[in-house]
């Protein structure tokens, strides 16, 4: 299952700090810092390494169009965004 926009993590991050009624605190660090963690982390072995690094900053989009034609539908009936919401304040 997908959902019909991307949340970039500050988007999560701001939607579940929402939720819980919380300030939301991003702390803003140079990307070109981080990598060099990463590669610190390659020469180290640290559980931060470039692989890794990789793995988190890289965008995961799917379609969810087949679903959607399959189920008869034009959008999905719960914004992603409105869904974490709901669901956080559910565990309060």
């Amino acid at each position: 299952m997908a959902d019909d926009e991307g949340l970039s993590t500050n988007e999560l991050i701001a939607a579940m700090c929402e939720a819980m009624g919380k300030k939301v605190r991003i702390w803003k660090i140079s990307r070109g810092f981080i990598e060099k963690c990463a590669l610190v982390g390659d020469t180290l072995h640290l559980p931060l390494n470039t692989v890794r690094l990789n793995k988190l900053t890289e965008n995961y989009m799917v379609s969810n169009e087949k679903i959607k034609k399959a189920v008869g539908i034009k959008q999905m009936p719960v914004r992603a965004r409105d869904g974490i919401v709901k669901t956080i304040k559910c565990f309060d």
